[in-house]
């Protein structure tokens, strides 16, 4: 999901003052930390320009009066941690993520600088916040409720391969995003006749053994759990993977089924 207007003004509200106003009061210009999960890529660079574009429509202009400093977690959440205490020792004003590892991170690393969430599944399920309506601490933004979708992409699945049975799950499981959404999963798959197998992906480079493991338990679909540090490395492989066996196949991201046409 791109940083989207409404995620834009909660950014710009934790500046406080008018871009020029402020820049004048502190004697620098203000720096927003953005971390990423993935690597530079076209689909990060269309999201990314439009995440540009907001600022500008809110009078904040890159390198003018403000100053947007990237880091790159290139699909290893362990190095989120690393990544959080580089831009902290760059006096980084504001940060915004884009993914669970990356909120996890800024979380235990800060307790007063604002944390903007880009998306972040159900922030409450995984603790990082208290509430939706008051989410308490120095963290806010957007949510994308994918375990509440989870049970609905099964149900649509199933509807355009009625005959599929056996659902093979491809997931990460250091993802607690991931793990709400399978638990979602496993109570919808009796209600809708099929089995689930649980094929976890912990990196890009275990896609091909993943695959394997699918073949092997002859599913008859894939359904692919979004997640912003994995899938992004190795889509094309998951959609490779489903073709050669040619496995109907569910997947929340645009940039997948954009492979796929």
């Amino acid at each position: 999901m791109r940083l989207s207007t409404i995620g834009l003004i909660l950014l710009l509200s934790l500046l406080t003052a008018p871009p020029a106003a402020n820049a004048q009061q502190r004697g620098n210009i203000p720096r927003i930390g953005v971390l990423l999960p993935g690597s530079p890529s076209p689909e990060y660079e269309r999201r990314l320009s439009a995440f540009r574009q907001g600022l500008r429509e809110l009078g904040y202009i890159d390198t003018q009066n403000i100053l947007l400093e990237y880091c790159w977690a290139h699909a290893q959440c362990e190095r989120m941690a690393d990544l959080v205490a580089e831009l902290l020792r760059l006096k980084v004003d504001v940060l915004v993520i884009d993914s669970v590892c990356a909120g996890l991170a800024a979380k235990r690393a800060t307790s007063t600088l604002p944390i903007v969430l880009a998306t972040a599944g159900d922030p409450v399920g995984i603790g990082l916040v208290e509430s939706l309506a008051r989410p308490g601490g120095n963290i806010t933004g957007l949510s994308v409720m994918h375990a509440e979708l989870g049970a609905k992409r099964l149900e649509l699945l199933k509807d355009m391969v009625p005959t599929a049975a056996r659902v093979a799950v491809l997931l990460n499981p250091d993802n607690l995003n991931a793990q709400l959404q399978w638990r979602e999963l496993d109570v919808a798959a009796p209600r809708l006749r099929v089995q689930l197998q649980a094929v976890e992906v912990p990196r890009a480079t275990d896609i091909e053994r993943a695959c394997a493991t699918v073949a092997g338990w002859r599913a008859d679909a894939l359904l692919v759990i979004d997640d912003p540090t994995l899938v992004p490395a190795c889509q094309t492989e998951i959609v490779d993977c489903a073709a050669r066996h040619r496995l109907p196949t569910m997947t929340g991201l645009r940039s997948m089924w954009m492979r796929v046409a």
